[in-house]
């Protein structure tokens, strides 16, 4: 395997707490592999099956859905220090339903999943952690879809946008930010049309609600 940046993965959120040695041990008990990726390549297509977490070391990713209809929807985003396709790797000879698609330049790294679940044959005093961390991710990934579902319950655009907007506002605990997306993939995170939605941002600016430029909004009225 290419030489990895130890301290760069113990940063990740899946070697969390771990030392550069603790990595460096466990990354040949999980058979790690890292692979390189252009922009716009797919990482997974929908149908695979996989035994292999993914850590993104460099770049991002989206993860997306793809009807046979051709209507597209966002599920998440990828970034630096992340993990993809974990409840699909560990869910054996479950087929994939979405795609994972390059959004940068990316550095993948490859997990191989049934040595993070089984006791490691070396005895790696981190792999209990790395379980641990697993399970904390799994949870958080839980949440992230619970909000989506939340962000897209409402009947309107406007509603769908305020809902996104709100928890965007909340969570960075300002009323300015950048939102991960763009417009294409913003309108399909909320399952809306893009035109549309884009219509409905300049009225919500005319109305006083916000002030947007390209990914970058404003919230004016917390009234």
């Amino acid at each position: 395997m290419e030489s990895v940046n130890l301290k760069a993965l113990t940063k990740t959120e899946i070697f969390a707490g771990a030392t550069e040695e603790e990595v460096s041990s466990m990354l040949n008990c999980l058979s790690a592999k890292k692979k390189k990726y252009q922009k716009d390549e797919i990482i997974f297509h929908a149908g695979d099956i996989v035994s292999s977490i993914g850590v993104m070391l460099k770049g991002n990713a989206l993860i997306e859905n793809d009807d046979i209809w051709g209507n597209r929807s966002v599920l998440d985003y990828v970034k630096e220090g992340q993990i993809f396709a974990e409840t699909y790797a560990c869910a054996l000879d479950e087929k994939l339903m979405v795609n994972v698609i390059a959004m940068s330049d990316c550095e993948v790294l490859f997990l191989d999943v049934r040595k993070i679940l089984k006791v490691c044959p070396n005895a790696c005093e981190f792999h209990q952690n790395l379980v641990q961390n697993l399970l904390a991710i799994s949870a958080q990934k839980n949440l992230n879809l619970s909000r989506r579902i939340f962000h897209t319950s409402s009947k309107t655009i406007r509603g769908r946008l305020l809902s996104y907007l709100s928890y965007q506002a909340m969570e960075r605990e300002k009323e300015e930010f950048d939102i991960p997306y763009n417009r294409q993939q913003l309108a399909d995170y909320l399952g809306v049309d893009r035109s549309a939605m884009s219509n409905e941002l300049g009225k919500m600016q005319k109305d006083g609600l916000i002030e947007v430029k390209r990914n970058h909004f404003r919230i004016l009225d917390v009234d």
